[in-house]
């Protein structure tokens, strides 16, 4: 009996204590959740037999409490394989999901949340950041070349730190174009601050309903970016950095000195009688044999540093990035240099298993040397001057100094410069080696951009996520101009500056320094859940509120004593009559709610429906609130049973939608009226509009996605029908009203259409890797509507009007050359005594009349919009080895090359070149260039004859690679050689068809380089 109580008291303790030790294995989890390179955001955690769960968060991390050791985890991700997993006695878990090739699914950023890319039913394109980084640009926008369908970006000039045009489906306002940018969740205007090595992803928001919950600024498009965030796991450190040479290319073939003497013999002899100075001049001891774009561009050099480190546990993740981008440009003096500092650090904690918290923050200091790069820039002057003058002057001229060696008035005699028709027989242009050796411009931007946030998940499987978005964007602008008097003495000017050069006569100081502040805070409210394993739901509503502040104050003085860099301050200069100050101030805010649906049936049919609301301090109160709506609906077609046996086919999905965006990118208070007060007298400078109200844009989307052979192949295609109205234009009051501003009116309509092309082929089954991507659109620009009151709006050599493309050429026809006089008389049989000689250019007679008239025979004769943009790229790897490549280029696309009217064509006595040598010199000698005349030929007029064809196809990138393995203390070491626009194939005779000005009067072209780098991660 006894032993019987002993019995059971023994086996009653071990029950106790299994019990307990049993509640004690009870333990909390952690883990990340990635496909081996990038986290994967809403992966489930569920414990199997269970309905215990979470749900990985946008960084991919996941926490579980009260799970015992002999618990099994159910890993799973639509797209990817599901894993089973024991837990044991381990804490935290790093899962590495493979890619389920049979689905097609990849989670991307949209709008304030992310998305299975299986569930999208709009126009979205994401970035490949791995080859995008091969492209070592300077601009993280340029990056984005060649690589989405339907996505342009132009470089306004190739001077370093100059800014990149972004289309995205063409140019729909006459207004302001550029996409929004959204940096880890905070808007901005501009990434050129941003450093390349710390992009994470880009997402292209192209149509309305994938761009509609950004309402009011999405009109021209959407591009979000996040930056690289730390990852668990011991610290790791990156270094990236590379070296190299810039060099001009394809620069036209200029005349030397004995062709142009030649040239200018001929012009005089077709133009006048008598004895020709030319011929006189001939074998001039002071004349030169310069060539002077050889003169102007030397060797670029560019470097990159970048330097990062990052680590973690599961509780604490951290990233820490310092870079440094300089680039030294292609003209003399190194007055054209670009350099940029950034340090970027991203950190983000768990302080539970539902509270996180968390910053991005980047510091960057861009220093910007500017040279005239565009207009009546240093290169216009290097094609202009003659090369009979040479580049310096004779140390024996008496106007010759140590200060300014430079020529600039042709040449010296013992009374002076030749005056009358000597001094002009060589023209006055400046020096250009010498307007780059005294620039002295520089632009300073101090910038703080980066946001706080917190997360909190709601509910008990944590399906509801609460998030906080505090953002700011902050900089300091500080821009100095000094400029330095030299040049010859020509006898004009102000009687204080006597003596003095022509040249910034008298020297100057211009100085202005601002600051911009916007504040963004955004808080969303998101919701997701699966029910039944069909039913797939998500909903998000949010509010936003940004406001922002911007100031500036300047001043200049001139007659400066002294000009050594010590003295090039304000305090130093004129004080009697050079003083002049400014000083300005705007705000504007805009609140806004917004909401998104979505919803997907078996992975079969989807769903999802925007709206955003938009109150703008840039309207009148009645017109400040627009609403922005968006539908769309997508059809899997290869989930359906008709299809299962197809098992060449992986992927095919239907897409539509149609939506609405806005865009208020307008000046401010342009609804109201202006007034001036001057000696006590008040007057209306610009009557306002209270009825102003949004530009809207209103876009259809339909696409096709297809993918074969387990997805190795895909394709999509979309159809994109946008039109853009109330377009902002400046309409002008009758006369009787007074000398007022246009007031500003909602009236224009344009609409843009096209189709969009992109093709991907991977394939990783060997040990030789390679994929190809290539990407083709269509666009086709119109104007719509006008104000009755503003038919056209006219520009230099372009015109507005309905039926034609926004900016269209407009002017002459040219038809070819007059051969003899006989042709003349015939085509111009209406005209009285015509001035036109054989040889000049002759014009379509569109009426018949007989008579070339600005009224009845100009018409269009280009567009600078481009009807087809395309990408081609290329990469590979094979035992250690990589190799890449990236073609870019447009098509059907003109523009107006005034650099090539000015020099071939002019009527005084510029450089030409070789191309004139081609010139008509007497019947049917040439159809194509006009005689070489110090009179008009027909080269005064605006016609299609400088309206050149600048379609172009160029090689944007080319590198190859080998990285090194198995190095002690060294996880990897890459070995590159990278190559940047190398080739380039046009017909544009200008230095550079890529170029955002609609007139090319002489524009900095985008440099050659060859670049050698070294990747090392530790």
């Amino acid at each position: 009996m006894k032993s019987n109580l002993i019995v059971k008291a023994f086996t009653i303790t071990f029950l106790l204590i299994m019990g307990m030790v049993g509640a004690h294995a009870q333990q909390n989890i952690s883990g990340y959740v990635s496909d081996g390179k990038v986290p994967i955001p809403g992966a489930s955690i569920i414990v199997k037999g269970t309905s215990l769960g979470t749900a990985t968060d946008f960084d991919g991390n996941f926490s579980l409490a009260n799970i015992a050791p002999n618990d099994v985890l159910v890993i799973s991700s639509i797209g990817f394989i599901a894993q089973e997993i024991q837990v044991g006695n381990t804490s935290y878990f790093e899962i590495v999901l493979k890619e389920d090739t049979e689905l097609l699914d990849e989670v991307v950023l949209v709008g304030y949340t992310t998305q299975r890319k299986a569930d999208l039913s709009g126009a979205v394109a994401t970035v490949d950041v791995e080859q995008l980084e091969r492209t070592r640009v300077p601009n993280v926008s340029q990056a984005l070349q060649g690589q989405v369908a339907g996505v342009q970006v132009t470089a306004s000039t190739g001077a370093p730190g100059e800014p990149v045009e972004i289309r995205i489906r063409g140019e729909g306002t006459i207004g302001n174009n550029d996409p929004l940018y959204v940096v880890d969740g905070i808007p901005s205007r501009d990434i050129a601050f941003l450093n390349q090595g710390d992009i994470k992803s880009i997402t292209v928001l192209k149509d309305a309903a994938a761009a509609a919950i950004y309402g009011s600024r999405a009109s021209g498009g959407v591009v979000l970016i996040t930056t690289k965030q730390g990852a668990k796991g011991k610290m790791s450190f990156n270094i990236d950095y590379f070296n190299g040479f810039n060099k001009a290319v394809n620069l036209p073939k200029m005349l030397n000195a004995e062709q142009y003497i030649n040239t200018l013999e001929t012009a005089w002899d077709n133009t006048y009688t008598g004895d020709n100075p030319y011929t006189a001049d001939r074998g001039r001891s002071d004349f030169a044999d310069t060539d002077w774009l050889d003169e102007l561009f030397e060797t670029g050099r560019t470097q990159n540093l970048q330097l990062t480190t990052s680590g973690g546990n599961e509780k604490l993740q951290y990233l820490m990035s310092l870079g440094y981008y300089g680039q030294d440009g292609i003209v003399v003096y190194d007055n054209d240099t670009y350099d940029r500092i950034n340090y970027r650090t991203n950190i983000s904690a768990d302080l539970n298993d539902r509270l996180k918290v968390g910053t991005n923050m980047q510091l960057s200091y861009d220093k910007r040397a500017l040279v005239a790069s565009k207009g009546e820039s240093l290169i216009r002057y290097a094609l202009l001057r003659a090369p009979v003058i040479p580049v310096y002057k004779n140390s024996n001229d008496p106007t010759y100094s140590e200060r300014d060696p430079f020529t600039d008035l042709p040449f010296y005699t013992e009374t002076g410069y030749d005056v009358g028709l000597q001094r002009s027989m060589y023209e006055l242009v400046g020096n250009p080696i010498a307007r780059a050796y005294f620039t002295d411009n520089t632009e300073k931007i101090y910038r703080t951009f980066g946001n706080v946030f917190g997360e909190y998940r709601f509910l008990k499987d944590k399906n509801l996520t609460f998030r906080t978005n505090v953002g700011i964007d902050l900089a300091f602008f500080h821009n100095k101009v000094f400029n330095e008097n030299y040049g010859d003495d020509d006898g004009g000017g102000n009687a204080l500056d006597a003596g003095l050069g022509r040249q910034n006569r008298p020297n100057s100081l211009n100085e202005s320094r601002g600051e911009a502040f916007t504040l963004t805070v955004n808080n969303t409210l998101n919701y997701k859940t699966l029910l039944n394993e069909k039913h797939s739901l998500s909903a998000l509503v949010g509010m936003e509120y940004i406001t922002n502040y911007t100031s500036s104050i300047g001043a200049s003085r001139a007659r400066f004593p002294y000009t050594d860099d010590e003295f090039r301050y304000l305090d130093y200069g004129g004080t009697e009559l050079d003083l002049w100050n400014s000083g300005s101030a705007s705000e504007w805010s805009l609140f806004s709610y917004f909401g998104s649906a979505s919803y997907s049936y078996d992975n079969k049919y989807m769903l999802t429906a925007n709206l955003r609301a938009d109150a703008s301090s840039r309207f009148a109160d009645d017109n400040q609130w627009g609403y922005f709506p968006s539908v769309s609906a997508g059809w899997q077609v290869s989930e359906e049973t008709f299809l299962a046996e197809v098992d060449w086919l992986s992927n095919l999905k239907l897409r539509a939608s149609w939506g609405i965006l806005g865009n208020q990118e307008i000046d401010n208070y342009t609804y109201l009226t202006l007034i001036s007060q001057e000696n006590g007298i008040v007057r209306t400078n610009r009557f306002g509009n209270p009825d102003l109200k949004w530009e809207s844009s209103e876009q259809v989307n339909i696409g096709l996605d297809a993918g074969f052979l387990k997805n190795t192949l895909n394709f999509t295609v979309e159809y994109f029908n946008k039109n853009t109205s109330d377009i902002l234009l400046p309409i002008s009051l009758p006369s009787v009203v007074g000398n007022v501003e246009p007031t500003i009116l909602n009236a224009g309509e344009v609409r843009n259409k096209g189709f969009e092309f992109s093709v991907n082929y991977q394939n990783s089954e060997r040990s030789f890797k390679y994929g190809i991507n290539a990407n083709l659109a269509t666009l086709d620009n119109e104007v719509q509507k006008l104000h009755p009151n503003l038919p056209n709006i006219v520009g230099e050599v372009s015109r507005t009007t309905v039926g034609q493309p926004l900016n269209a050429y407009y002017g002459y026809q040219v038809e070819g050359i007059y051969q003899n006089q006989a042709e003349i008389d015939q085509h111009l049989r209406g005209t009285n005594n015509p001035s036109v000689k054989p040889g000049d250019i002759r014009f379509k007679d569109f009426n018949g009349d007989g008579v070339i008239s600005a009224d009845n025979d100009r018409g269009f004769i280009g567009s600078p919009i481009p009807e087809v943009t395309f990408g081609l790229s290329f990469n590979s790897s094979y035992n250690g080895w990589d190799f890449s490549f990236l073609f870019q280029g447009v098509e059907g696309v003109d523009r107006y090359n005034d650099g090539k009217k000015i020099v071939d064509f002019d009527t005084r006595p510029f450089n030409f070149t070789e191309a004139i040598l081609g010139a008509w010199n007497g019947e049917n000698t040439s159809n194509s260039i006009p005689r070489v005349a110090f009179e008009d030929n027909g080269s005064s007029k605006i016609s299609s004859i400088f309206v050149e064809d600048a379609s172009y196809i160029r090689l944007k990138n080319i590198e190859l690679g080998y990285t090194l393995k198995d190095i002690k203390g060294i996880n990897g070491l890459r070995l590159y050689l990278s190559g940047q626009n190398l080739w380039t194939l046009t017909d544009y005779t200008g230095l550079d068809p890529e170029t955002t000005d609609l007139v090319d009067k002489g524009t900095y072209p985008s440099s050659a380089a060859v670049l050698f780098g070294i990747n090392a991660k530790f």
